[in-house]
């Protein structure tokens, strides 16, 4: 019978240590599986969590739906996205209070882009939103036709604060041209192309409808995405 007892309690510490074993073994494949997703960079673009604060927009507060365009204010096809198509998304979408309208800078072409940007977010910063859109119409409005890409040094400092004075008076052009150089201006537009790398954007203008890419060809393939984007938020 002594013996007996003694064997009990063995395999007890049997069963145990397996099962020990195999708890090991299972961390051990799921964290082989999980380094693998890592290295392979399957992380679904879609999934990317995007702050919207401390970002200029147009729209009601509570609409459902977030639309962000990332711009270069340099980029030809920016400048007919926003005098062609975004016409029609501000009085179908915006006005209605379906969609709050973001811009963030993706400025990818040359210094003049970057410049462009760096004053559009002080812009922002020390005249408010709504001075901010203002100036961001007349931008576009204001880029030559026959822009080239190559070419430097056509948004100069002082072609920026022309085209602010024709939307803000003098001592609030002073205050961004005293500012516009500054680190908060230069962390803002970082943080917008960290989202770019972020979201996989490789080119201007490019849309996302509740942090997914904007894919269609037409106003009515975004109404569309909107629409569904709207069904997801309830």
């Amino acid at each position: 019978m002594s013996k007996q007892k003694k064997k009990k309690p063995n395999v007890k510490r049997s069963k145990k240590n397996n099962s020990h074993v195999w708890l090991f073994v299972i961390i051990g494949i799921i964290t082989v599986g999980l380094v693998i997703f890592m290295l392979t960079g399957t992380f679904n673009k879609d999934e990317v969590a995007i702050d919207y604060k401390n970002q200029p927009y147009l729209g009601e507060e509570k609409a459902p739906v977030n639309i962000i365009e990332f711009g270069d204010y340099k980029c030809p096809v920016c400048k007919n996205f926003n005098e062609s198509f975004f016409p029609l998304i501000d009085k179908e979408l915006i006005q209605t209070g379906k969609v709050k309208f973001y811009f963030l800078n993706y400025p990818f072409i040359n210094v003049d882009s970057e410049r462009s940007a760096l004053y559009g977010e002080t812009v922002y910063r020390e005249l408010g939103n709504d001075t901010f859109w203002k100036f961001h119409k007349l931008l576009y409005e204001k880029q030559p036709d026959d822009v080239s890409l190559e070419k430097k040094d056509i948004f100069t400092e002082k072609f920026l604060n022309d085209t602010l004075s024709e939307v803000a008076n003098d001592g609030d052009v002073k205050k961004v041209k005293d500012h516009f150089k500054d680190d908060a201006s230069e962390k803002a537009v970082n943080t917008d192309e960290a989202l770019v790398n972020d979201l996989g954007v490789t080119g201007t203008p490019t849309l996302f409808v509740n942090g997914k890419k904007f894919e269609g060809n037409s106003f009515g393939d975004l109404q569309k995405m909107v629409e569904e984007a709207e069904k997801e938020s309830k």
